[in-house]
């Protein structure tokens, strides 16, 4: 059937599914489909926002080297009585006593040692700019694996269509001869029917299979971020890279993002342990002030006398500290244990990821040699079967095959293409996990 009447028949069948929806279509190629992914894929964007927090940590003044520099304005108010006795006089009672103070001062704080802290603070920064960008690479390459995975199953399930509407054509035809042959009375009643129910149970498969091939592409839809609604049909067919070689792999292996991202935390527990064991260096403090501090009195006794007292003093402050630290309940140790402790799990960490990914690639290279050695033999069974059913067809319009046998030719050609397809979607996936975990999917397609 051609590209228009698949177009059409895909219109409808989910103008039935959608009611009310204005539908539109369009065709998308592979590379298409990676490149709005990469611009629309929720996944990808809020791996890119992240990785945008991560650049803005990395300054001087967020790992500690810059001073603070603070303004700081007050203003008290106390109200009191007061009795004050003065000798050889009675004493004085003041009821009500007013007294206001102000202070206002910029304040500066700087420490120029803490025990190499800053340095191995603004490393860990630069460190963990580095494992978030690793971490958008990975996160790019994994959503355009399922990307790529989702788009061939888009193109697989269309092909099994393919084959239905080859299939539906021979019972169609069928049922033309049986009732030519029954017109003439060469042909029982029973025989029609048995062909219209064949037709019938094949027009079935046909509405499953398109309830399929709309399910994965509201899935795809979904990975690129678009309207589920949009209908596409794909213009790439499924092509399978037969080059791959698993000792290429293995040495590629290392380039895996996910692989480098650990070998980040390792260098990042190491820098903890550093921290961890410079706490014991002492720390160094400049410290600096310009203030001004105003107080006033009312009233106020003043050598014998009641009045108002106002007082007020400018001025610099400046000096140094230095912080020995000698014992704080065992905590440096206590923090250098932990951060030996974590340095050890990101070792494990890296050695099981280099497991997995050894056994990840072992099982996915054993499916995609296995599947190459299929598609030759099963591209030979498709052309074997499709010249059976044309000539079991063939015969059975002359009355030399019995419809049972035309039957089983027609099923033998319908499951032939789509083990064909299965196979060739399969070793397109595995071929798509090697590149995926070698970090060379993107290679030749897009760049991100």
């Amino acid at each position: 059937m051609s590209s228009i009447k698949a177009t059409v028949l895909l219109l409808s069948f989910a103008a039935l599914l959608l009611p009310g929806k204005a539908l539109s279509q369009e065709q998308l190629s592979y590379e298409q489909a990676l490149r709005i992914g990469l611009e629309n894929n929720f996944d990808i964007k809020v791996a890119t926002t992240e990785q945008q927090i991560l650049e803005n940590n990395v300054t001087l003044g967020n790992a500690g080297f810059y001073p603070t520099v603070d303004g700081r304005i007050t203003r008290n108010y106390n109200r009191n009585d007061t009795r004050d006795q003065f000798s050889n006089n009675e004493p004085r009672e003041i009821n009500n006593l007013k007294t206001q103070q102000t202070n206002m001062g910029v304040f500066l704080n700087w420490t120029i040692f803490d025990g190499f802290g800053m340095f191995i603070a603004y490393d860990r920064l630069q460190a963990l700019e580095a494992s978030g960008e690793l971490f958008t690479k990975a996160t790019i390459e994994a959503s355009l694996a399922d990307i790529s995975n989702a788009y061939f199953e888009v193109v697989r399930q269309a092909r099994i269509i393919k084959a239905l509407e080859d299939a539906i054509a021979i019972s169609e035809q069928r049922v033309e001869i049986t009732q030519a042959q029954y017109d003439v009375g060469v042909s029982a009643k029973v025989e029609i029917l048995r062909a219209q129910v064949d037709y019938n149970t094949d027009r079935s498969e046909f509405l499953l299979q398109q309830e399929a091939l709309q399910n994965a592409i509201i899935i795809l839809n979904q990975l690129l971020g678009r309207d589920p609604d949009i209908l596409l049909v794909p213009t790439d067919s499924i092509v399978v890279d037969p080059t791959i070689q698993y000792d290429q792999i293995s040495t590629g292996m290392a380039a895996n993002l996910n692989l480098q991202r650990l070998q980040l935390d390792r260098e990042i527990a190491l820098l903890n342990m550093k921290a961890a064991r410079n706490l014991r260096l002492p720390f160094v403090n400049l410290n600096g002030s310009y203030s001004k501090n105003q107080s006033e009195q009312n009233p106020a006794i003043v050598a014998q006398q009641i009045g108002t007292n106002v007082r007020e003093s400018v001025g610099f402050s400046y000096g140094a500290s230095v912080i020995m630290p000698i014992f704080n309940g065992f905590e440096i140790r206590r923090q250098l244990q932990n951060a030996r402790i974590a340095m050890e799990s990101s070792n494990l960490a890296y050695q099981q990821e280099q497991n997995r990914l050894q056994s990840e690639v072992a099982r996915a290279y054993n499916i995609y040699s296995n599947r190459l050695q299929l598609l030759q033999l099963e591209e030979s069974n498709v052309r074997l079967a499709e010249e059976n059913a044309a000539i079991a067809l063939e015969r059975y319009r002359l009355g030399l095959l019995t419809a049972i046998e035309l039957r089983e030719a027609q099923r033998n050609e319908l499951v032939a293409s789509n083990r064909l397809t299965d196979i060739q979607y399969e070793a397109k996936a595995a071929e798509t996990q090697l590149k995926f975990i070698t970090s060379t999917l993107l290679q030749g397609t897009v760049t991100p």
